[in-house]
């Protein structure tokens, strides 16, 4: 068996545990609330693939995550937290960048 080189986003996101439910993580990625390495998505079937990095807002705060893995399931969260590198800039960003980032959600 090969290992895959994508993913649907809203299955990833699912499998990495930053939403509860696929289908939250399906209409978020509708919404076009997402981006992929800057690009803004429509359809929850636009596919991730290792190094890819995902913008989205997750409750009050901008989250930005580059892929380490795909995954196969969803599992424990240690093991989703060995899919992604949270990159998300420190509290200490100044204003001006994280309303950058706000803005372009």
């Amino acid at each position: 068996m090969t290992e895959q080189d994508s993913l649907r986003v809203d299955k990833y996101l699912w499998f990495a545990r930053f939403f509860k439910t696929r289908s939250l993580a399906t209409k978020r990625a509708n919404g076009g609330r997402i981006r992929i390495n800057g690009n803004k998505i429509k359809k929850s079937s636009d596919t991730v693939r290792i190094g890819d990095i995902l913008t989205f807002a997750q409750g009050n705060e901008i989250r930005v995550i580059r892929v380490l893995n795909l995954g196969t399931r969803r599992g424990p969260a240690q093991e989703a937290q060995s899919l992604y590198e949270d990159i998300t800039p420190n509290e200490d960003t100044d204003e001006a960048t994280r309303d950058k980032l706000l803005a372009k959600m």
